[in-house]
């Protein structure tokens, strides 16, 4: 087995409320790994460029950041006018995940029927609840991914780790605490089980290499980066037992939306029968939409990201690069929809279901 990436960085919630009672914390997620920095919230606007720049990303943490961001528009201005005004600026921060929608529907169907003297305070303490609602939630995820990894090593040969492939950042700087498709990683570790995660780099924005592989060396998983175009041959090698991704939306019948670099390792899963599992949270499942490639919104980020690369200079400072030729066009998709077909089953807070209608209702009747 490859040796494991080590890490010495500290792990923390990417988001709490600031010692004042009412400005928001975050863990700036665009300067990691190389340097841990927090940033203080104090106004929606905050709120806001926080998202779109990615200093918090992750569907469940978008979705809590958006909604202390509704908290600090009604500390500054709680009428009518300014609740619509904050839910419209963080509605269309990010168009993929809909937790987003989610919270800030949470908020406003609490904050309307309330006078507006009694709005700052309900508005602080549900966005407190969904934070701890969150944690629950991944912990359960993780409860129930923890069963499959059981499973599966139950199968292998003695003493040998079970092999899990990842993408992206599905872990706990990108929800609260635990993460999704990382909590049964953690759950499984703690237990003495033996694992090894492969962690793909997840180009352009590598938040593979910088933010998983941060994370799990954090907690001492064993794990070793890997490109993301090898993935497909450590599928066929039979160097992976399992990929375990997490999820922006999913749709009613089972599609898939997540970071773009998914769906090709959902198709090499499949040509090798290798299980692929999605783990999300309820509030990920968008019940409006059926076919995810034709319906679900893919975020167009600015061409930067491939064409440039930030890491860290022989004089220790971050420092970005250009990698192409100047002027190169460039098409930067963010995530891409992996459908229902290709998917073993979704690990959710209630469960592990099948990826269709009848599986998704059996866990979410209401």
């Amino acid at each position: 087995m490859p040796p494991a990436a080590k890490s010495s960085a500290p792990i923390q919630r990417p988001l709490w409320l600031a010692v004042d009672g009412w400005s928001v914390q975050i863990l700036d997620q665009t300067r990691l790994p190389h340097v841990v920095k927090t940033l203080r919230l104090r106004t929606v606007d905050d709120a806001a460029r926080a998202i779109v720049t990615m200093e918090v990303r992750g569907a469940p943490l978008i979705g809590v950041t958006a909604a202390y961001g509704i908290a600090l528009a009604m500390r500054r201005d709680a009428s009518d006018a300014s609740l619509a005004a904050a839910y419209d600026q963080l509605i269309h921060t990010r168009p993929t995940a809909v937790n987003l929608r989610w919270a800030l529907d949470q908020m406003r169907s609490l904050l309307q029927p309330l006078p507006k003297e009694k709005r700052t305070s309900a508005a602080y303490a549900r966005a407190a609840e969904l934070v701890e609602e969150d944690v629950a939630t991944n912990r359960a995820i993780g409860e129930h991914g923890l069963k499959i990894f059981h499973d599966l090593l139950a199968r292998k040969k003695s003493g040998e780790p079970l092999q899990v492939m990842t993408h992206c950042n599905a872990g706990r700087i990108a929800t609260l605490d635990w993460g999704t498709a990382t909590a049964p990683m953690y759950l499984a570790h703690a237990a003495g089980l033996p694992i090894h995660v492969w962690v793909s780099e997840t180009r352009p924005r590598n938040q593979g290499a910088a933010l998983t592989a941060w994370e799990l060396g954090g907690r001492g998983v064993p794990h070793t980066l890997v490109t993301d175009s090898s993935c497909g041959h450590l599928i066929q090698r039979g160097l992976v037992d399992l990929v375990i991704v997490g999820a922006d939306r999913v749709t009613a019948r089972g599609d898939a939306a997540n970071k773009i670099g998914t769906y090709l390792k959902a198709l090499a899963a499949r040509a090798h029968r290798v299980p692929f599992y999605v783990a999300f949270p309820g509030t990920t499942i968008d019940w409006t939409l059926r076919d995810g490639l034709a319906e679900i919104p893919i975020e167009q980020r600015n061409a930067r990201e491939l064409t440039h690369l930030t890491g860290l200079a022989g004089n220790g400072r971050p420092t970005e690069v250009r990698l192409a030729p100047e002027g190169t066009p460039a098409r930067n998709d963010a995530f891409d929809v992996t459908p229902a077909r290709l998917i073993t089953g979704f690990i959710t807070e209630r469960g592990v279901c099948r990826a269709s209608t009848a599986g998704l209702r059996r866990l979410f009747a209401r």
